[in-house]
């Protein structure tokens, strides 16, 4: 996705009188690539065990649930690490047409080969209700640009997410020059009113219009760009030397404090209830930033602790299969109801909740290996001469050798 696919190399220095030459490289940081197999991990939580209700997720895993509704959220910690990392990674003097060339040869492969999965399991031997126009939509990935496709999340249903992704992709170039003529305080005064504007449009559509209508609009491309623009600004905060004393141990335990307060909100009396779920994004971003952040600093800031389990080569390569992980995990979900329905609640549920896990990172694995990372690497090596301008395509190739460090980039 995305912030799901491998991050390209570490930026060059920047050249002399640029905007960016009081910038420092940013560097690679493995454990944020561990971090997105977590996140992904949390979203197929969320899935298998659904809302609870009848028809809802695979089955309800008593151990887990209600708290695996929070995982939903998971994909604003995406959207958040792709501004990080894009920004993080942003190499000076980079046109526009390599940058989108790089980001197709990034998403489209696995995407493509997820799409054909879920429409032949789903719609065509599952029997679910489409049509031609939703398909095509979800396929060029604008479906949420639409609000009456069918159904509400077409073809391969999470890569609305992807939709919203390539939205941040097309606008980058320009963010990233608007966001280096800022002070870092402008720029995240600009990044904090965005999500205060953000909670406010949201408290409004949940009082006004309906719960679908309201859903649509706040997955909308437009309504999660304050996610995507608070992580470009944190990345360049750091870039300019910003090293906040703070650690992963604080933010986590706020961010399990705040799930058990948004799991228990339907206790809240009142407007109470209608606030909490209207500031979920915005407070999930900043939660996201903070865990972010953390990692990077714990990395960068020469204290000689590295950078912690999250880096492990494990976590890593799990990091890395992320995004197939991502692609595949709610068809296979879907699969599973589609043949034996909805299991019952208990402990067997939490088995079969593993199970499906690691069938699903097997999958991942094979999809890695097999399509998406020989794609973006045949993808990377045979730029047109009209993306690179007929230059030396030797510097272009190392933009895209393979390495490990984490992001959507």
């Amino acid at each position: 996705m995305s912030a799901l696919a491998p991050a390209s190399a570490s930026p060059a220095p920047a050249p002399p009188g640029s905007p960016l030459d009081r910038l420092a490289p940013g560097g690679r940081v493995d454990a944020l690539t561990g971090l997105r197999f977590l996140a992904a991990l949390a979203v197929f939580a969320h899935h298998f065990t659904g809302l609870g209700g009848p028809g809802s997720g695979v089955a309800r895993v008593p151990a887990f649930f209600p708290y695996t509704t929070m995982g939903v959220h998971g994909v604003g910690f995406f959207f958040v690490l792709s501004g990080f990392l894009l920004a993080w990674g942003y190499r000076p003097g980079t046109s526009a047409r390599l940058f989108y060339w790089r980001r197709a040869g990034r998403i489209w492969p696995a995407h493509l080969a997820a799409s054909l999965l879920a429409l032949v399991l789903l719609f065509w031997w599952g029997g679910r209700t489409t049509d031609a126009f939703s398909v095509l939509a979800s396929v060029l990935l604008v479906q949420t640009w639409f609000p009456g496709v069918t159904p509400t999340l077409p073809g391969n249903s999470v890569a609305w997410t992807l939709s919203v992704e390539l939205f941040f992709y097309a606008l980058f170039p320009l963010l990233v020059r608007g966001a280096l003529a800022l002070r870092t305080r402008a720029l995240l005064a600009v990044s904090a009113g965005s999500l205060a504007v953000m909670a406010a449009v949201n408290l409004w559509l949940l009082t006004h219009l309906s719960g679908a209508a309201a859903e649509w609009v706040m997955r909308h491309p437009l309504a999660r760009l304050p996610e995507f623009g608070l992580g470009l600004a944190a990345a360049l905060a750091l870039r300019r030397g910003l090293r906040p004393a703070l650690r992963a141990w604080p933010v986590v335990a706020a961010l399990a404090a705040y799930t058990v307060a948004y799991t228990r909100r339907a206790e809240w009396a009142g407007e109470g209830s209608v606030v909490l779920e209207a500031t979920v994004r915005p407070v999930v971003a900043v939660l996201a930033v903070g865990l972010v952040v953390a990692c990077v600093v714990r990395a960068t800031g020469g204290s000689g602790r590295g950078e912690g389990w999250l880096a492990s080569p494990v976590m890593v390569r799990l990091g890395l299969w992320s995004y197939a992980f991502y692609l595949l995990h709610q068809t296979l979900n879907y699969a599973i109801t589609d043949r034996w329905g909805h299991q019952p609640a208990g402990g067997v549920a939490l088995f079969t909740m593993i199970g499906t896990a690691v069938v699903a990172t097997a999958l991942a694995g094979a999809l890695y290996h097999g399509l998406e990372e020989p794609a973006r690497r045949w993808w990377a090596a045979r730029p047109p001469r009209w993306v690179t301008g007929g230059g030396d395509l030797r510097w272009v190739r190392a933009l895209f050798l393979p390495h490990r460090s984490g992001g959507p980039s």
